[in-house]
């Protein structure tokens, strides 16, 4: 089964090949005391044997003399050594493959150990945490005995430089040589690593210190077959440019490579800093003018009668756009019930492409997810009755409840929810229009990141389980609202779950009538 093109893989699945994993433990140890058995019956033999032939060679026809040391003899070669042999070809370890070959079908393959450790770069870039912190298993709000190794550490470097990915390889094998210099035992060799470190600081444009690495890779290994001619070709690289600059050459420094020394190579993400800011809690332009224009209210849904004696808790989180959250909107026992029904339907989550209108599974998008009908369950209905209580707009037209979990580095990069007019077929095929509002539920706390945040204007929203918050994406005039372009933050320490209903236009004619300005 192939988990995940990502680490980032569901929480459900994860745990599941933790128990795989303790099951093959227990098979490798019944192994193991199988072929001690077998040993202790082999030696046992051995003794016997090698005692026996003392004696029967020190006077071979003294010893074949007496008839029943001949009779034995004859038996032992032909009985006697044919069931050792049996018993040496017997092989315990029969069981252990097969346990092995029935799980194996369930275990991560390479793509997945790759996105593994792509989820660790895109948190140590999200959260700005040295290579250092994941070895020694330093998260924010988590104590633990996890450590990477330097063999962990190297293989981290080498997943980043086959990926051309030079600045996190720079990193990881920094630290890998950094745990090696300290005196950790390893089977990576200094010189393994030296060679892809000083490639890739090069590729990061650190000629100074690419020679003074492949310096010391050449004094540990003179006849390495790249080092030699890579050094020459560093030389003479840097002096043409410090001649051409008419500079004189300056030594690399010696300060030891770590975060921030040098700059992360741009990507496709226009506001990649103010989003990563966002979701570390920097950033956020909640001043205290527009703190003192949020309130905290009852709503009854316009009158409904569901809510009239149990309105709902809703607090302002940001005026303008709106967006409000509501309180206990779910209980425990709803957020558990719907898990249960979804967990078995969780799936690689998609985005509609848009110019296809087709589904497809995205690398800016890492979670898994599940659809749930009203039909599923009671439960499932009920929700969907009270978002339309709540929110007043109809769900006849809304997109299934689509549930989300977020595991370690599962995210949603900045997105809008609604089609924009250059994708004019997104939602054609549903015939209920563009995403008028997103209403989504958090169903867990998450002990570190996993925030949903707003990098146009500034908002940063933590999930609180059973919470729920709400907003438009759209005007009353039907178009688009850009300042909603959100994000879901790479989950840092444990398990994001939410679901959300897309709520789309039609049927909203006179529950959501057109205001008088384009942008009411």
């Amino acid at each position: 089964m192939h988990l995940d093109q990502t680490q980032e893989t569901a929480l459900r699945q994860m745990t599941d090949l933790l128990y795989t994993e303790k099951e093959l433990v227990q098979s490798l140890r019944e192994y193991i005391k199988a072929e001690e058995t077998k040993l202790a019956s082999v030696k046992s033999w051995a003794n016997k044997l090698d005692a026996l032939t003392r004696v029967s060679t020190t006077d071979p026809e003294g010893y074949l003399a007496h008839p029943v040391n001949a009779y034995k003899l004859m038996k032992r070669l032909n009985t006697e050594w044919n069931e050792l042999e049996s018993l040496v070809l017997q092989n315990p370890s029969d069981g252990f493959i097969s346990n092995m070959s029935v799980h194996r079908q369930y275990f991560p393959d390479e793509e997945d150990e790759t996105g593994a450790a792509k989820a660790l770069m895109r948190l140590q870039d999200t959260y700005q945490l040295d290579s250092e912190a994941f070895s020694k298993g330093k998260l924010p709000g988590m104590q633990s005995d996890a450590f990477l190794t330097v063999d962990d550490c190297f293989d981290m470097g080498k997943t980043a430089y086959n990926d051309a990915d030079y600045y996190h390889a720079v990193l990881w094998m920094q630290q890998s040589l950094k745990q090696l210099d300290a005196g950790e035992e390893a089977a990576t060799t200094k010189a393994e690593i030296l060679d892809y470190l000083s490639y890739s600081v090069y590729q990061m444009g650190d000629l100074p210190r690419a020679i003074e690495l492949t310096r010391r890779l050449v004094a540990i290994d003179p006849s390495h077959q790249r080092a030699g001619g890579n050094l020459r070709y560093f030389e003479k690289l840097l002096f043409k440019q410090l001649n051409e600059l008419n500079q004189a050459y300056q030594p690399a420094s010696e300060e030891p490579i770590q975060l921030g020394t040098y700059n992360r190579p741009k990507d496709h993400l226009p506001e990649r800093e103010t989003y990563e800011a966002l979701c570390r809690g920097e950033g956020i332009k909640l001043t205290e003018a527009k703190r003192s224009r949020l309130f905290c209210r009852y709503q009854d849904g316009f009158r409904n009668p569901r809510l009239l004696l149990k309105p709902m808790k809703e607090e302002d989180e940001w005026d303008s756009p709106h967006i409000v959250r509501y309180l206990d909107v779910l209980s425990s026992e709803e957020i558990d019930k719907i898990k249960e029904l979804a967990k078995p339907r969780l799936a690689r989550a998609t985005v509609r492409d848009p110019k296809t209108g087709v589904l497809t599974t995205a690398q800016y998008r890492v979670s898994k997810s599940a659809w749930l009908e009203g039909e599923d369950d009671p439960v499932i209905a009920r929700v969907n009755q009270r978002i339309e209580d709540i929110t007043g707009l109809t769900v006849d037209t809304a997109e299934l409840l689509q549930v989300a979990n977020y595991g370690v580095g599962g995210q949603y990069e900045p997105h809008y929810d609604f089609s924009r007019r250059d994708e004019p077929d997104a939602f054609k095929r549903l015939g209920t229009g563009n995403r008028v509002a997103t209403f989504l539920n958090y169903m867990s706390d998450v002990t570190a990141g996993g925030a949903t945040v707003f990098p146009d204007f500034g908002a940063a929203i933590w999930p609180r389980k059973g919470t729920a918050v709400f907003w438009y994406n759209l005007f009353k005039s039907g178009e688009g609202d850009y300042r909603t372009r959100h994000a879901a933050c790479p989950v840092l320490v444990g398990s994001k779950w939410v679901s959300n209903k897309w709520i789309h236009e039609r049927g909203q004619e006179f529950r959501r009538p057109c205001g008088l300005t384009e942008v009411d």
